[in-house]
């Protein structure tokens, strides 16, 4: 048995983690510290000056753990990546995991053009945003295109005899396909979009002015109204950017709200001197936790896995450990980050001006997270009942229902399997807490060890390598499921059972099965199939799941079924990788030109050779001299 008392007395005076642990090994509580002596020490001290939530951990603790580093730096690192692999109940955790759009200019290509992504990356483009309004990103991709006449197709290269598109026929694209387009006039377009996003809009809204003038002076009235239109989108997507009259710069502001019963922490974006927009987070958090410690969780978390750290972090008070999270986001950064309150001047202006809109949307973010609450509770009490009812000779569910905290979300996973005919199947699990789908936890199988269309089979390995991968201590698999669903009836249950049994885990496993129209019917559950026409909330919900996890099982299965279908055409081919398949197929249209084509004309596509060009057709020479005599074949069998 572990000795609390005994090794107290062994902790080295070095900076480094903790891990408080209960009885059964879970962990609990990860923290760092510059001198894991005189910290842990602390939690077995007197409770008298503790908070209520330090009194509750430590009366579970059993054992702990540590891990020692050279500096406190480390330990700070070290930190963050133990509490989101293990996600430990009284750490403060951030929920959410919001990726709103930037809009990116792909300098990299000849003609840059303009796309929304959620994904920023070293690509050698310039990202602008990001924005929390989807319609007006899209709102600004639309009035720059169409003013500037940019790119926007994604070809890079256009062979002869390309047809352009219809953006070309209405005058909205500079004909770049065609080859006619001025490069230096387009890059002169291309600073002026860059302007706009970089919260310069008088050179757009002038230049939209003088065109409206010039046309209304030549009577074409048609033009002019157009000009206006574009004018008046223009004034519209700047009033949805509030101005802060700075001297420009990146500037996050980082400002916790206190809820009911759990944290909120909204961010506010100041890009190139303009506040563009602002997101909201939802922490699991403790009444008792203060907004320096529900802060300083955030920014560990939310900066780790990001590349647009900004030069200037505000917060509304100093932070104890803020130097050494200045430090670290400096080193993440390559350049210096400034972490700190401004007291006067511009920047406390607008720090006053975020704490403002907070204050009105505190209580919004309050509501919000409260009917979240409620929905999630009120499922997770829907399953409760349902598997309690119908649990009576099933002792494992009953107890986990029992123990399932109320005031936690459910972590449901469900699972699908998906082939054409036994070829190609895929498993899918997709992820709920209560009610929200969770896509960042969603994962996708290839089957391996099953021939031909087992579902029973295909089900048992998909969760198995899930369960395993989880035993391995893979945190991209953490933490197991309250409650399994399986898309099927009883055989499906069972063979889940197998595997949970054979690992020695107890989760409710339930069936989902469908009526002959593809509906949700009911559920299956310790060998009885129970309706759901009674319980509207299990019903909408158990559709909801079913429609999410066939459809990501589909999807899978559709990319695995076009990759295949194009390697038992082409990839067999020696020669043929997949950079050649692709420009054929591009040059070509489709894989019956590409049979039909002469040596000549294979060897003058793009990258071809005059070997490789000989043995494609030499591969498909033996095909058109068999169809040659044959007569016309009906297409109804293969479809």
């Amino acid at each position: 048995m572990f000795d609390i008392k005994e090794n107290l007395k062994n902790l080295p005076d070095k900076p480094g983690v903790y891990l408080h642990k209960d009885a059964y090994g879970e962990i609990l509580y990860v923290g760092k510290a510059a001198s894991l002596r005189s910290r842990v020490r602390q939690y077995f001290q007197s409770s008298r000056g503790m908070d209520a939530k330090v009194r509750a951990m430590v009366s579970h603790i059993s054992e702990f753990e540590y891990i020692t580093t050279d500096t406190e730096m480390e330990a700070l690192i070290l930190e963050n990546n133990l509490i989101k692999k293990h996600l430990p109940r009284y750490n403060v955790l951030l929920r959410d995991d919001k990726t709103y759009p930037y809009i990116k200019l792909t300098l990299a290509d000849a003609f840059p053009r303009l796309i929304k992504t959620r994904v920023v990356t070293g690509d050698g483009g310039r990202y602008f945003g990001p924005y929390a309004d989807v319609k007006s990103a899209n709102q600004i991709i639309d009035l720059l295109n169409d003013v500037y006449r940019l790119k926007r197709c994604a070809a890079d290269r256009f062979p002869a005899g390309h047809r352009p598109c219809l953006h070309r026929d209405l005058g909205r694209c500079r004909g770049i396909c065609e080859g006619n387009a001025d490069r230096e006039a387009y890059m002169v377009s291309v600073a002026g979009a860059a302007a706009f996003l970089n919260g310069r809009s008088r050179e757009l809204t002038e230049l939209l002015r003088e065109r409206m003038e010039a046309a209304a002076a030549k009577l074409d009235y048609e033009t002019a109204a157009l000009c206006r239109d574009y004018l008046q989108a223009a004034h519209s997507v700047i009033e949805k950017q509030r101005v802060v009259l700075l001297s420009g710069g990146d500037i996050d502001i980082i400002l916790s709200a206190k809820g009911e019963k759990d944290a909120h922490v909204v961010v506010f974006f100041v890009r190139e001197g303009r506040l563009s927009g602002k997101e909201s987070h939802h922490l699991q958090s403790m009444r008792e936790d203060p907004p320096a410690e529900v802060v300083s969780a955030f920014l560990k978390q939310y900066y780790i896995n990001r590349s647009n750290i900004p030069r200037e972090i505000l917060i509304d008070a100093p932070l104890p450990d803020g130097a050494l999270i200045g430090e670290w986001l400096s080193a993440l950064r390559g350049a210096a980050v400034h972490l700190h309150t401004p007291l006067k001047g511009e920047k406390k202006a607008l720090l006053d001006m975020a704490k403002r809109d907070l204050a009105n949307t505190a209580l919004l973010l309050d509501e919000k997270a409260k009917t979240r609450r409620e929905k999630d509770a009120a499922l997770s009490a829907a399953f409760r009942a349902f598997l309690g009812i119908a649990a009576d000779g099933c002792a494992a569910a009953a107890r986990n229902a029992e123990d399932a905290e109320d005031a936690r979300a459910w972590r449901i996973e469900a699972y699908d399997i998906s082939n054409t005919g036994g070829v190609d199947s895929v498993g899918a699990m997709a992820v709920f807490y209560g009610t929200r789908s969770s896509a960042k936890d969603y994962r996708r199988f290839r089957i391996k060890t099953v021939e031909g269309a087992d579902d029973y089979s295909s089900i048992q390995e998909t969760l198995y390598r899930r369960l395993r991968r989880w035993q391995d201590g893979d945190a991209g698999f953490s933490p197991l499921p309250d409650l399994i669903l399986v898309d099927g009836g009883l055989g499906h249950v069972n063979a889940a059972l197998q595997i949970l049994r054979a690992m020695k885990l107890d989760i409710p496993t339930v069936g989902m099965v469908k009526d002959d129209k593809h509906r949700t019917r009911g559920l299956v559950f310790c060998g009885e199939e129970f309706d759901l026409k009674g319980n509207p909330l299990l019903y909408h919900f158990t559709g909801k799941v079913q429609e999410e996890v066939h459809r990501f099982a589909i999807e899978y299965h559709r990319g695995m079924r076009g990759k295949s279908m194009l390697r038992s055409e082409l990839d067999g081919v020696p020669g043929i990788g997949p950079k050649r398949r692709n420009a054929l197929l591009t040059q070509f249209g489709g894989m019956e030109r590409i049979k039909a084509a002469s040596e000549d004309e294979l060897a003058r596509a793009p990258g071809m050779t005059r070997t490789a060009a000989r043995m494609l057709w030499a591969h498909f020479s033996g095909q058109r001299g068999e169809n040659a005599g044959a007569a016309p074949k009906r297409q109804d069998a293969e479809r």
